[in-house]
């Protein structure tokens, strides 16, 4: 759809339990309704939807349209799929999410993201469903240490600008990274979803690990002519090295974030 200055996104994130008893009930929709009653599955769908707002109430829809939409027609599509063969990749359901979802509700879809856990989702936009595909997410992480020292400046200036950061002894980091997967929705298979799990630890977690980037990392080895490792340049790096190891498994890497604290991260490419 156009951009226009009048449009635009809602999004409206429903939190849900799937009982093993099939119970739906429940009054706490922070927590998640239905509530978590027995052994079940708990999820998370965010409905992001595109259009302007009414102009007599402000509204593009209201929110608990879409509350209704997820609980009463989406989670039982969900359910029977569990009940009926729940060994298939989520992603196959998301067609018959969207479909559904653009028969009940009025603005234009945007985007349906899945929360699978705090930690791995799913998610069809207008993009990925007009070429059948979907996009992972999923987080990972590594220890590292690292010194931020540029060789053209000198020592007080690194001080200056750097910090504590310059320290020659280094500092450390638990970062995360999470990066976004383009799938064909026809092979994202559970072998597939390992294949790219290995993929990121060998390409990526494996070589950065517990690791002195600036002495341990040749990219960054300022040495031998290494870049100064930024979470501007692990984020670059991480995204040049898992690429191709994405390619050969016929995914797509979109873009990577890694986070250096919860308060500071970066996007590879833009």
């Amino acid at each position: 759809m156009p951009t226009h200055p009048h449009q635009h996104i809602l999004k409206r994130t429903v939190r849900f339990t799937i009982n093993s008893d099939g119970s739906t009930l429940g009054n706490n929709t922070t927590a998640g309704k239905p509530s978590m009653t027995t052994l079940g599955r708990y999820y998370e769908l965010q409905i992001a939807v595109q259009g302007a707002p009414d102009q007599s109430t402000g509204y593009l829809i209201g929110i608990q349209e879409i509350d209704a939409l997820v609980r009463n027609t989406l989670l039982p599509v969900i359910t029977a799929q569990i009940n009926d063969n729940p060994s298939i990749s989520p992603s196959l359901l998301l067609p018959k999410l969207w479909s559904t979802t653009t028969e009940h509700l009025k603005p234009t879809l945007h985007a349906i993201h899945w929360q699978l856990t705090p930690y791995h989702s799913i998610e069809m936009n207008n993009q990925t469903h007009d070429s059948n595909a979907v996009l992972l997410r999923q987080t990972f992480e590594f220890a590292a240490a690292h010194r931020l020292h540029s060789p053209s400046m000198s020592d007080q200036e690194n001080a200056d600008f750097f910090g504590k950061c310059s320290n020659p002894a280094g500092h450390g980091h638990n970062y995360k990274v999470e990066p976004t997967i383009r799938i064909p929705i026809s092979a994202h298979t559970p072998q597939l979803q390992l294949q790219i799990e290995q993929a990121v630890n060998d390409t990526i977690i494996d070589p950065l690990d517990h690791k002195f980037l600036n002495t341990d990392c040749p990219p960054f080895d300022q040495s031998a002519d290494g870049t100064i490792p930024s979470v501007e340049h692990i984020t670059t790096h991480c995204y040049h090295q898992l690429a191709p190891a994405l390619e050969s498994l016929g995914c797509t890497l979109d873009q990577i974030t890694v986070w250096e604290t919860d308060r500071t991260s970066a996007t590879y490419p833009a």
